[in-house]
């Protein structure tokens, strides 16, 4: 999602064969750790007819567990297709499909063409773009009610993991890289737009953080409209790194 390496380098990482081993898990054992944190904590916040934008949900297991939890309808951004046909297959078995919007969009460049959510979720997201501020900043301005983000925790042996897996990136000639960004400076980020944080899970590996938006804050305040027909509502994981 970002001019680090374009769509095509997000392509060769997160590409069909990637999606398809995403849905055979989720198939097989449901959500994984991580992804359950990030749903626990939007379930005990009342998700009951909320529209939720998840930014790069991959194949939207996320977002059908919150729809069976009582959301009203969701919408996916994505910067490749890759993901598409799975989760079209995915929603389907779930008799969800039509609560599901999907867009090929780049929120931080065109944070415009996304219409406000009550909740936001950008899970093992902010780890795949160089620019978190950009990204963070869109994102919160979307956010009505809540935002919930996940990150790798700061830890050193996490760092150096990065460091390796890039290393491994250049040598095969993909463009993609991973980011371990500092949780204060994103944290201030969503402060800076309206967010407070209440939330904060930080397993072994992947951190969740959970924020409401503050009374009064900035941020667009406008509710999306029914989606539908004409009218639209609106990677996953770090590639080394198994979730936790």
């Amino acid at each position: 999602m970002s001019s680090c390496c374009g769509a095509a380098g997000y392509r060769r990482v997160f590409g069909p064969r990637f999606a398809r081993r995403l849905a055979r898990g989720y198939r097989r054992r449901g959500l994984d750790p991580a992804s359950r944190r990030v749903v626990e904590f939007l379930a005990s916040q009342g998700p009951e007819g909320a529209s939720v934008l998840e930014i790069g949900g991959g194949v939207g297991a996320i977002q059908l567990e919150l729809l069976r939890r009582g959301a009203a309808r969701t919408t996916n951004l994505e910067l490749v297709d890759s993901y598409e046909a799975v989760a079209a297959e995915l929603a389907a078995a779930a008799g969800v499909s039509g609560r599901v919007v999907r867009r090929q969009l780049d929120i931080a460049t065109d944070p415009e063409a996304v219409a406000p959510h009550d909740v936001v979720v950008l899970h093992r997201v902010v780890c795949c773009y160089p620019d978190h501020a950009r990204l963070l900043a869109a994102a919160a301005d979307r956010a009505t009610r809540l935002l919930v983000l996940s990150h790798p925790a700061d830890r050193l042996l996490l760092r150096a993991l990065a460091v390796l897996e890039n290393l491994g990136l250049r040598a095969a000639g993909t463009p993609f890289r991973t980011y371990v960004h500092s949780p204060a400076a994103m944290l201030a980020v969503l402060q800076e737009h309206g967010l407070d944080p209440v939330h904060d899970d930080r397993g072994a590996v992947w951190q969740v953080v959970g924020l409401v938006r503050r009374a009064g804050g900035t941020g667009n305040d406008e509710r999306p409209g029914p989606a539908g027909p004409g009218r639209s509502c609106a990677g996953e994981g770090m590639t080394g790194i198994e979730p936790a």
